[in-house]
C-alpha cells in the first residue's frame, strides 16, 4: 500500500511529527509513505485545505496513492474538501476508536485529522495509536462483527450512489476548476517527482502536466 501524507498551511509545522508517527506504523506493515508536504510553514508552496482535497483526489483517482492521510486545524475542512470529489471516501478521525470503526465499517481511502483542536500533550502518541488501529485489521471487516454483511452491503450501495452523483472524471474536474487554485495544489517541492513516478492513469497525468506547464 502506498500512503500519501498531505498537510495544509495552518498545521504545516507538524509535518515531521505526523510523518514520523505514520511511517513508524507503516514500516511494520510493509507500507510506503510518500510525504507530499507541506513540509514547514515557510514552504514556498502554501496549501489550503481546499487544495488538500484537489491533491488527494488526484492522487487517489490516478492510482498514485492507495490511501491519503491529511487534516487541518479541526480536520473538518479537509474532510469536506476531500469528500467533494469522486473516488474519495474520507473519514474524520480524532481517536484510535474512530480510526478502527471507520476502517471496519466505512472502508474508506482517506482520513482527516485535527492537528490543532485537542492536539496537546501526547498528541504524537495519539497519532501513532490512531495509525496502529487504522491498519490493525483488513478494512471492511465490520464492527461489531455480526454487522459485517449489512455494513459491506451499505458500503457497496454508497459506492454506486457516488458513481451517479459524481459523474465527472478527475481530468474534467481539474480542467473545470480555477487554474491557479489547481496549479497551487500541485506546487509542492517534491510533487512532480513523486506523482509522475507513481501515477497509473495516463489521462490524469497528461492533464496535470498541462496544468503545471
Amino acid at each position: 500500500m502506498k500512503i500519501a501524507l498531505i498537510n495544509e498551511n495552518s498545521q504545516a509545522a507538524k509535518n515531521a511529527v505526523i510523518y514520523n508517527a505514520l511511517k513508524k506504523v507503516a514500516d511494520t506493515k510493509g507500507f510506503e509513505v510518500v510525504n507530499y508536504g507541506m513540509y514547514s510553514s515557510d514552504d514556498k508552496a502554501q496549501l489550503t485545505y481546499v487544495q488538500n482535497g484537489i491533491l488527494a483526489a488526484t492522487l487517489l483517482n490516478s492510482g498514485a496513492a492507495d490511501f491519503v492521510v491529511t487534516g487541518c486545524g479541526t480536520g473538518e475542512g479537509a474532510m469536506l474538501a476531500l469528500n467533494s470529489f469522486p473516488g474519495v471516501i474520507c473519514g474524520h478521525v480524532e481517536t484510535p476508536l474512530d480510526a478502527y470503526t471507520f476502517a471496519q465499517i466505512n472502508d474508506g481511502n482517506a482520513i482527516s485529522l485535527p492537528f490543532a483542536l485537542g492536539f496537546g500533550w501526547g498528541g504524537d502518541l495519539n497519532l501513532e495509536y490512531i495509525f496502529e488501529k487504522l491498519w490493525s485489521e483488513p478494512f471492511g471487516g465490520g464492527y461489531p462483527k455480526e454487522r459485517v454483511v449489512p455494513e459491506q452491503r451499505n458500503k457497496k450501495i454508497l459506492d454506486e450512489v457516488k458513481k451517479v452523483t459524481y459523474v465527472q472524471d478527475m481530468s474534467v474536474i481539474l480542467k473545470g476548476l480555477d487554474k491557479e487554485l489547481v496549479k497551487g495544489a500541485f506546487a509542492g517541492e517534491h510533487f512532480a517527482e513523486n506523482f509522475f513516478k507513481d501515477c497509473k492513469d495516463e489521462k490524469i497525468a497528461a492533464t496535470v502536466k498541462e496544468i503545471i506547464g
